[in-house]
């Protein structure tokens, strides 16, 4: 782990590389899993907020779960924020072009202008989760197997994790933090790297 100010950074964010390859995963990260995508406390108000900006871009089937669930839920095995499923299968945000692939139907209403606000973070920094504490937060590089076509095109074009997220991780910390982020890790691949 490498420590920038109040951040633990776990090294695999330098050695791993990642691009999201969509047409072969067909973004799978957005159907997968137990839950929905993790969610930061300040995000719950701006869901509530966006709901009926949003509504047009959503499925039927996802605007009926989040009228029927709410905007956000918790996680019933640790009680954190989460994004509402459809049927326990997909994200209730998501939608699918008519090639199969997920889309965010809030990050396409962001796109036309309609809301602000991208996306969840959560969703943004993916495959980087960020596990607050008290007194620092700790950012991993998560793998899930249905990231295995992201994995090797990243290493096929040879494009870190870090590097994959600039956009994401500047919107979170900022460009201070980015500009200390990649000096580190320039300075971690000329001690470590191959």
């Amino acid at each position: 782990m490498i420590q920038i100010d109040d951040k633990l950074i776990s090294e695999d964010i330098f050695s791993e590389e990642f691009v999201c390859n969509l047409t072969k995963c067909k973004g799978a990260c957005c159907v997968e899993g137990d839950v929905g995508a993790p969610l930061d406390k300040e995000e719950l108000e701006i869901l509530d907020n966006i709901f009926d900006k949003i509504k047009p871009y959503l499925t039927q089937e996802g605007i009926k779960a989040l009228e029927e669930q709410g905007t956000w839920t918790t996680d019933p095995s640790d009680g954190m924020y989460v994004t509402p499923m459809v049927e326990d299968r997909e994200c209730a945000y998501v939608t699918f072009d008519e090639k199969g692939i997920t889309k965010c139907g809030i990050e396409k209403a962001y796109e036309d202008g309609a809301v602000d606000w991208q996306k969840p973070i959560s969703c943004h920094l993916y495959p980087i989760r960020i596990t607050e504490y008290s007194t620092f937060s700790a950012l991993n590089y998560h793998e899930w197997n249905v990231c295995s076509d992201a994995c090797a095109l990243g290493k096929e074009l040879q494009v870190p994790v870090y590097k994959f997220l600039k956009t994401p991780l500047t919107r979170k910390y900022g460009e201070d933090f980015y500009t200390t982020l990649s000096e580190v890790a320039e300075e971690w691949k000329n001690e470590y790297g191959s």
